[in-house]
């Protein structure tokens, strides 16, 4: 019964210290950072493709990933900016399975979240030296993103999170945009509040302090579909969905009405295969709706080398150990055809 203190973990700061950035790789994260506000803002007339693994499980398959998207990358450069999902936190609806790096850097081996902390810091570092890019995560824990401020360009808060005081107060002290899904009831209002919450100033307890924020005016929506009572999964991508967010943005004063599109999820219905057809909808949509075309700025995809899933243990390389994922030769033409699009 209670809690069982293991051990006491470094402080942010110290492990940032022993594995810190070099200049060259902040000057890099600066550049993207600045690249990616600028679509969030409108600034700029790009799309940000969000795609990766559903986790990433393995350092040496998740750079190589991270490798093939960085060639693709320069050949798209200016109509897309594509942000590695590098996700090492996995919520779990029932609390069984594997929860992610941060819990396992091994798979197979017993919870380390010392040696998880580590292993994130590492495989981050090599991505961002081996390919200029800077990635995403999803905040599963609020106390844990000054571990990782310094390195991560977006920052997903997930369906089941999203209610959370604490994580849309932890996303007012934020400078990167963070995308803020619907809960899985597929509420509009919930998520909506949720942003106007991670837009403004707020003081609280954090990590055992005091703190102020100033708001983070780069919060911003995500829809990921929902789920309904009878547990069938309702699709939120459709034109209809998209006005719909639309309209509900208008009503109030929000800073830099956004949307991303997750094309996986209770969007397909976890049919991998079926991100494919949503992206091209989606991207329909904003060509035949000038208002949907200033709101949509991207959309999340859940892809990986090989295609489809795996069970732990398996050893297949480069395929997802969580949710099954598009594989690279579908995910690279998908991509092409997202930048074709733009006009």
């Amino acid at each position: 019964m209670g809690f069982i203190f293991e051990k006491r973990l470094p402080k942010p700061e110290e492990i940032r210290e022993q594995f810190p950035l070099t200049e060259e790789l902040k000057k890099i994260k600066e550049e993207r950072d600045t690249e990616i506000r600028k679509v969030i803002t409108g600034e700029e007339n790009k799309l940000l493709v969000i795609i990766g693994p559903c986790s990433a499980d393995n350092e040496s398959a998740v750079c190589d990933y991270v490798s093939r998207l960085a060639k693709v990358q320069e050949k798209v450069k200016e109509k897309l900016i594509l942000i590695p999902r590098i996700y090492t936190n996995k919520p779990r609806t029932t609390g069984e399975g594997y929860k992610g790096m941060l819990h396992q850097p091994d798979p197979e081996k017993k919870p380390d979240l010392l040696a998880g902390l580590i292993a994130i810091r590492k495989m981050h570092l090599k991505a961002m030296k081996e390919t200029g890019l800077t990635a995403a995560d999803e905040m599963l824990y609020p106390e844990n993103w000054r571990y990782f401020m310094d390195i991560l360009s977006y920052v997903a808060i997930g369906a089941r999170s999203v209610e959370d005081q604490q994580h849309r107060l932890t996303v007012s002290g934020m400078d990167v945009p963070a995308g803020m899904k619907n809960p899985t009831s597929g509420d509009f209002s919930v998520m909506l509040n949720s942003i106007i919450a991670a837009q403004h100033s707020h003081s609280f307890i954090y990590r055992g302090w005091e703190v102020h924020t100033d708001g983070n005016p780069l919060a911003h929506a995500v829809l990921r579909g929902a789920v309904n009572k009878h547990g069938q999964c309702n699709p939120n991508y459709h034109y209809e969905d998209l006005e719909r967010l639309y309209d509900m943005y208008q009503m109030r004063d929000y800073k830099n009405p956004a949307v991303i599109v997750d094309s996986n999820h209770s969007n397909s219905n976890k049919q991998f295969k079926e991100q494919i057809r949503i992206v091209k909808e989606v991207l329909y949509s904003r060509s035949h709706n000038a208002d949907i075309k200033k709101l949509v700025k991207g959309f999340m995809i859940e892809s990986y080398i090989e295609e489809g899933s795996q069970k732990v243990g398996e050893h297949v390389y480069g395929k997802s150990i969580t949710d099954p994922c598009l594989g690279w030769e579908d995910s690279e033409r998908l991509i092409y055809t997202i930048a074709e699009s733009m006009k």
